[in-house]
């Protein structure tokens, strides 16, 4: 890897008349995150221009959004994300609740140092001005990324826990939410797997379908999405991916995310979900829902 040469090779890709995107694609598709990041630095201190502002004013639409996402650093992609999610015309909610159940401590950790040098105020100060009631308090629970990392099961702090997720949920009329956020958001995964085998016996039920049936709306979505991350993330992903491409229209935004944030960390774990889970692979889902060099860079980090 010579990061003179794919700086060199890139600005021969846009210079003159016309843009040669297979080579945009075929240069940074082959590197990972941080060599893109090499190149970035000896594209400036070489040829004295800043390289994402020339693949800005060359490409455009869904491509130019794959493509700046992966010259993004990991967390920084991820903080810009979460703004956009709040500081656009509405909210999506989508991305708050994807981003900030799937992140570990660490990348929680550094997503807040980041964004608060990037925009000055806190991750926390804009969800709360942003989003409202319990939805609110999950988001900020999961923002603090104080959830147990450790692998240690209590098994009969696993069965209390699974009692009193039933006796705030299913058990009583109306839902204490706080329990669930406090158990869910904070607990470690070994554990909760213990919890949610527990409240099958208890409820009869997963607990997947009693957050369903007693909750609504973003909070659902929330606690649904940690419940899925915390079985199996890759099959969480997977999903997330279905769900943008099936049906009318595409949702450009969570396919372009899951594809540029994931394609380092789990894609072919992610792939192996979606091929069991819906019978199609995700190379045929994309190339059948998008198109031109959108699709070709995103096949590109699918991989396969």
């Amino acid at each position: 890897f010579s990061a003179e040469q794919e700086a060199q090779a890139l600005r021969k890709a846009m210079k003159g008349f016309g843009t040669d995107e297979d080579a945009i694609i075929d240069i940074l598709t082959k590197l990972n995150v941080s060599q893109r990041q090499q190149v970035l630095i000896t594209y400036k201190s070489t040829i004295g221009r800043d390289l994402i502002d020339d693949l800005k004013s060359e490409l455009s639409g869904n491509f130019e959004r794959v493509i700046v996402g992966m010259m993004t650093p990991t967390t920084m992609y991820d903080v810009h994300e979460l703004r956009r999610a709040m500081k656009g015309a509405g909210t999506d909610e989508g991305c708050l609740i994807e981003i900030l159940a799937s992140r570990t401590n660490e990348e929680i950790r550094r997503i807040n140092e980041n964004y608060k040098c990037q925009y000055g105020c806190t991750l926390e100060e804009d969800i709360v001005s942003d989003t409202s009631s319990m939805f609110r308090r999950v988001l900020v629970s999961l923002a603090t990324g104080n959830r147990d990392e450790g692998t240690y099961v209590d098994a009969a702090l696993a069965q209390q826990d699974a009692q009193c997720l039933y006796e705030a949920g299913e058990k009583k009329w109306g839902t204490d939410e706080v329990q669930f956020m406090a158990i869910l958001c904070t607990r470690n995964r070994s554990h909760l797997l213990r919890v949610f085998d527990a409240y099958r016996g208890i409820a009869n039920k997963d607990i997947t379908d009693s957050i369903k049936s007693e909750m609504s709306g973003d909070l659902e979505d929330a606690l649904l999405a940690v419940v899925k991350c915390m079985r199996n993330k890759p099959a969480y992903f997977a999903e997330r991916l279905y769900k943008s491409m099936k049906g009318l229209g595409t949702d450009d935004n969570t396919l372009i995310r899951v594809m540029v944030s994931r394609s380092e960390i789990d894609m072919l774990d992610i792939r192996r979900e979606f091929l069991t889970m819906y019978g199609k692979s995700l190379h045929s889902f994309i190339k059948g829902d998008c198109s031109g060099d959108y699709r070709k860079v995103l096949l590109r980090l699918c991989g396969g």
